[in-house]
């Protein structure tokens, strides 16, 4: 393999000769040392603000407030996008069934988000996708469609994406053979985009910090500071190791979705609002198991369901279900994938079985429930409100919509920020890996020579780096062997896992299988046949010795099995008894939360 620092595609004096390549990571790294710095300013700095919560809103806030020149720490008491952001169906869409509930505002802001991310802020990670809308009435609904999608197509100034086609029976059964005949008398295409939740919520919070943002995970904030009846910091414990320490800040923001309610309670306060947890289950099923050129999407009863194509695999979902048991990990049910199956099965020409399904997830969606019926009313709109002197919180919305939905926080945060707070500028500021993206799409092929790559590696890997490929690649520097798949999930290189620790604040196993990558959804054995050989990986970059290693591949097994083994429970009570008795990898998460001063 060539030297990295001979190649023309590295950033110019990034690599310093003498140096690691771990030494060598460019900006927002979150690695063990930077870690171990950020707990030693969230002790001794006083920030403008403080966020807690570190799924998509909670780092947009992170990202918001960083760029508008104010101080700014986060900290999240599991891993970065370890919720509701990490198992969404996966788009960054305007919601096209919001437009027959006539809620043609969120789908404006939504979609402008939409193109922001497309041609801006994030075009390495958040991709067109084209969609078949099967026709299953004749007559009204295809002008009905056709209106509809209009709107669709012009508001909130899309241009990214190319607009509705219409097809007769014969041409959407070309483009989907998949479908059986008499599902559909006709079709329309219409282009949304997929995007790796995760991963863009992680690039999020990267690039806050490396616009100054101090981010730490495994995090808990246990209590909050206060003078008088002024809150002024936080009271925090290290879910790793326990020590306890505080955060000052002239404003706390609660962003931490469907916990809204718990961290509310530290307080003391009255809410403003209630969140209502609905679960959300999809399913992963192979790509050969579908025959379609396009994403589909289905009118159901209540709803709409989405077949998503995911790399080599195919995301099917959603459900819409209350849930009111365990909030870290929402169990999926038996009857839960019964519902997509039975779902989807009737328009396909080959029937889905369990026995295709690779890959289960369950999310919450934080629901505004409002305190009567008007503010329940606003269903996936957000609302920010200052509960009291120094603490703001923010719910509801979508994921598309967090880069508003974190302008409008700090907004209401200025109220408790002496110094003058500038308007948000985020819709200029282009996620880390963004910047020189589409040049180096054109230099695929190079950039294959140079490291000895087959090029749809370098397209894989750019569509998850973007222009920090180049810094992944020189982990491999004299270890070529790290440029190898990782052997049961080939899908992904090891040095992508080692980068996952070294940069992306990683620290357990599954943050790195279900989170940095997405093995736990994409192979059928859930990450459980690759656990040894990634923590082996990763155990030089987090200081693991042979006992820790055999911790995290016991923890990790175990979190598999009992997953796999609620998912053919019948009902919600009894998946979640077994999903919550497997082992928490961060050990003090575990201990009862410390009641406030």
């Amino acid at each position: 393999m060539a030297h990295p620092a001979d190649s023309p595609f590295l950033r110019s004096g990034e690599l310093v000769a003498g140096r690691s390549a771990r030494d060598r990571l460019g900006p927002g790294v979150l690695g063990p040392a930077a870690r171990d710095a950020a707990w030693e300013r969230l002790g001794k700095d006083r920030f403008d603000v403080l966020v807690v919560g570190g799924g998509v809103v909670g780092a947009g806030i992170a990202l918001d407030a960083a760029t508008r020149g104010l101080s700014v720490a986060l900290v999240e008491a599991r891993d970065l996008a370890s919720g509701t952001s990490s198992r969404s169906s996966k788009m960054f869409h305007g919601g096209l069934r919001y437009l027959e509930q006539l809620e043609f505002g969120l789908v404006r802001e939504a979609l402008r988000e939409r193109e922001l991310a497309l041609s801006t802020l994030a075009p390495h990670l958040v991709k067109p996708l084209r969609f078949l809308y099967p026709l299953t009435r004749r007559g009204w609904e295809r002008p009905y469609v056709a209106s509809g999608l209009l709107l669709y197509d012009t508001m909130g100034g899309a241009r990214s994406v190319p607009g509705q086609r219409h097809l007769t029976r014969h041409g959407a059964l070309r483009l989907a053979p998949g479908l059986r005949r008499n599902s559909l008398v006709g079709g329309v295409t219409y282009y949304d985009t997929v995007v790796d939740d995760a991963r863009h919520t992680l690039t999020v919070a990267r690039t806050a910090a490396h616009y100054g943002a101090v981010i730490r995970t495994s995090t808990q904030v246990v209590g909050f500071l206060r003078e008088a009846d002024r809150v002024v910091g936080a009271r925090l414990r290290d879910t790793e190791d326990g020590r306890t320490g505080e955060a000052r800040a002239d404003v706390v923001v609660n962003a931490t979705g469907v916990w809204t309610g718990e961290v509310q309670g530290l307080s003391h306060q009255r809410g403003r609002f209630q969140v209502r947890a609905s679960k959300g289950v999809h399913i992963v099923v192979p790509r050969d198991r579908i025959v379609s050129d396009a994403a589909i999407i289905l009118r159901t009863a209540t709803s709409v369901l989405f077949v998503i194509p995911w790399g080599s695999h195919w995301i099917i979902g959603t459900t819409d279900t209350d849930w009111n048991l365990d909030l870290a990990h929402p169990a999926a049910t038996k009857a839960d994938i019964d519902y997509l199956l039975d779902r989807v099965n009737q328009v396909l020409v080959t029937p889905l079985t369990h026995d295709d399904i690779h890959g289960v997830y369950a999310g919450l969606r934080p629901l505004l429930a409002g305190e009567s019926d008007e503010t329940s009313k606003l269903s996936r709109e957000h609302a920010v409100a200052r509960v009291a002197p120094g603490l703001v919180s923010i719910a509801g919305g979508k994921y598309t919509t967090y880069r508003v939905m974190a302008a409008d926080a700090v907004d209401e945060a200025a109220a408790d920020i002496p110094a003058r707070v500038s308007p948000s500028i985020t819709e200029k500021v282009p996620l880390l890996g963004a910047d020189g993206y589409f040049a180096l799409v054109n230099q695929t092929v190079q950039l294959a020579e140079h490291y000895g790559l087959h090029p749809y590696r370098i397209t894989h890997l750019l569509d998850r780096y973007g222009s920090l490929v180049d810094e992944v690649l020189a982990l491999a520097e004299g270890r070529p062997e790290l440029l190898q798949p990782i052997t049961d999930a080939p899908s992904y290189l090891q040095v992508e896992a080692v980068y996952a620790a070294a940069a992306e604040g990683a620290l357990h196993l599954d943050d790195i299988l279900a989170r940095r990558t997405r093995v736990s959804i994409e192979y059928a054995h859930r990450g459980a046949n690759c656990a040894e050989q990634v923590a082996r990986l990763v155990a030089p970059v987090l200081g693991w010795d042979d006992a820790d290693i055999d911790r995290e591949v016991r923890i990790y097994q175990a979190r598999v099995t009992a997953e796999v083994r609620s998912q053919t429970q019948p009902d919600d009570a009894s998946a979640d008894a077994l999903r919550v008795a497997a082992p928490e990898p961060r050990p003090q998460l575990l201990e009862p939360v410390p009641q406030d001063r």
